[in-house]
């Protein structure tokens, strides 16, 4: 199985994506999720990115970004540092 699939009500990511991209284990990934420690974000393309999904994973001050194509094809891929005021959206 790919790491990312595409289902009726979105995308799915395999837990083994995160745990690499985090350095965590695959039970790690779950726990997080479910516990609200790593979160996500998704945006959908518009204008010259329509057609693309970005979807950003964070966990403490680390984001993990993935852009797909409509059949969940992995365009790129990311990892950067993150702050609380980056991750709402906020700037000064």
């Amino acid at each position: 199985m790919s790491e990312v699939s595409r289902t009726d009500s979105g995308f799915v990511v395999e837990a083994s994506a995160l745990a690499r991209a985090f350095g965590i284990t695959e039970a790690q990934v779950r726990e997080e999720m479910r516990s609200g420690l790593i979160s996500s974000r998704s945006e959908i393309g518009e204008g010259a990115d329509a057609g693309r999904w970005r979807m950003t994973f964070y966990r403490g001050d680390r984001a993990f970004r993935l852009v797909v194509d409509a059949e969940g094809a992995v365009l790129s891929r990311g990892y950067f540092p993150v702050t609380l005021r980056s991750r709402s959206g906020h700037r000064d």
